[in-house]
């Protein structure tokens, strides 16, 4: 069976995120599981503000076009979101609206992560509602993280990794499952 592509996409630009701690642990996890991984930090692409479509720019640029491309390539993603005031953040809203035929139907796993005890959870209404009016196939699995700066360490290692690790082995199987399943409707 050949290794599943798979995005994960750090979605906040903000200075001191703590996201990204999430995202590396989910990177390294994903690769003992032989999984081919690309991850993509929206802060190194420093997108200009949503103003169309990527179908409908006359000029996308290079930054915007390697974005589509790497997120066209993959199998599927996990999606690592902090939640600001409820909802996520602008950097991951106006990716999402750039986009279109690259999201449809894509199969998208969801973490969400929190400084409190509540992992998070506001988030999920706004997101999930934006990714299904695009088309993405949201697994039904979520994996919310709270008080992500003592849960995780910078380097992304769990504190409690036994854990840790089981929790993520469940969500991670889901978002396989939705992989493997559309490769069979597809007949791949």
């Amino acid at each position: 069976m050949p290794s599943k592509k798979i995005v994960v996409l750090v979605a906040s630009v903000r200075d001191g995120r703590k996201s990204d701690r999430v995202a590396k642990y989910f990177k390294k996890l994903l690769e003992e599981k032989q999984a081919v991984v690309d991850l993509v930090d929206l802060k190194e692409f420093d997108f200009p503000i949503f103003k169309e479509r990527l179908r409908y720019l006359k000029d996308p640029g290079e930054r915007i076009l390697e974005f589509a491309s790497r997120i066209r390539a993959c199998d599927g993603l996990v999606l690592v979101t902090p939640e600001y005031n409820g909802g996520y953040p602008a950097a991951l809203k106006n990716v999402t609206d750039l986009l279109y035929d690259e999201w449809k139907r894509k199969p998208i796993a969801i973490t969400t992560v929190s400084s409190g005890h509540f992992a998070g959870s506001q988030v999920i209404t706004s997101l999930l509602f934006t990714l299904w009016k695009i088309g993405a196939w949201v697994v039904p699995a979520m994996c919310p993280i709270p008080t992500v700066e003592t849960t995780f360490d910078e380097s992304g290692v769990p504190a409690e990794p036994e854990s840790m690790n089981k929790k993520a082995s469940v969500f991670l199987n889901e978002l396989f499952f939705t992989i493997d399943a559309q490769k069979a409707v597809k007949g791949q």
